[in-house]
């Protein structure tokens, strides 16, 4: 029998990923992928599923408020999908069907689908509302120890829109009501205060040098100090960016941190 499959993400490239990685299993047949809570509540109240990949974190309705909505017996097996691995212990501590960190890898899915395999044949694939709220609860007391960070922006290029790795970005610079992004060769503009930006970065990943300026710290090659009011950095491009006293103190502060990390 063949497992009818919902994927439910609001990450393009994650939706993809999963749904190449499950092509590959003949024993899977994907019926619908929905890009939010919302389509992912009305798909399952309109079709019958055998299994369920839900992502934990989405605008709008995420996946507590997708079984809530259901209800835990009329939900299929579930598999949680999210980005962090901070979940993961306590999703596992209360016997959840299965538990899968982004990007999700075709070694770890295999194993996930061999675990809902086993307890569909053991009938006993389907959460207890017990367990359930169970999982539910023990995941929402982890989520605020959890600060989520972005990891990709989308940007416009020309006539397309296009998503931007924030891991490719090797500095930020301030233009009014915009930020610019430096990917490379390529500049993307964002509507972003570089204020807003900076709260949305990891700080173990990006540092504010000036107040129209960021960079990646992996990328800073060289810091340059000349006398007590002349500070710049050099990128691993050449690209030279001048930094003010603060923006030195943050950086030399940030790059300790994160060398201890």
């Amino acid at each position: 029998m063949r497992l009818k499959t919902i994927v439910a993400d609001d990450e393009p490239l994650a939706r993809e990923r999963l749904k190449l990685l499950i092509s590959e299993d003949t024993e899977i047949e994907l019926i619908a992928e929905c890009r939010n809570g919302k389509e992912a509540i009305d798909q399952l109240r309109s079709s019958s599923a055998d299994l369920l990949f839900l992502d934990i974190q989405m605008p709008g309705s995420g996946g507590f408020e997708v079984i809530e909505a259901i209800g835990a017996p009329r939900m299929p097996p579930t598999v949680f999908v999210t980005a962090h691995r901070e979940f993961a212990v306590k999703a596992f501590a209360v016997e959840a069907v299965d538990y899968l960190t982004k990007p999700v890898e075709k070694e770890r899915l295999s194993s996930t689908l061999l675990r809902v395999n086993r307890r569909i044949l053991e009938n006993s694939a389907s959460l207890t509302q017990e367990r359930l709220n169970q999982v539910i609860t023990a995941l929402r007391e982890s989520a605020p120890r959890a600060r989520i960070y972005q990891e990709r922006f989308m940007v416009r290029d020309g006539t397309k829109e296009v998503l931007v790795p924030v891991s490719e970005i090797e500095w930020i610079e301030a233009a009014d009501y915009y930020v610019c992004l430096h990917v490379g060769s390529r500049s993307y503009m964002l509507r972003e205060s570089i204020k807003q930006l900076g709260a949305m970065l990891d700080p173990a990943r990006f540092v504010r040098i000036h107040r129209s300026v960021m960079v990646r710290i992996d990328q800073v090659r060289e810091i340059h100090r000349d006398g007590e009011t002349e500070y710049f950095v050099v990128l691993t491009s050449g690209q030279r960016l001048k930094m003010s006293k603060a923006g030195w103190k943050n950086l030399v502060t940030a790059h300790g941190a994160r060398s201890n990390s």
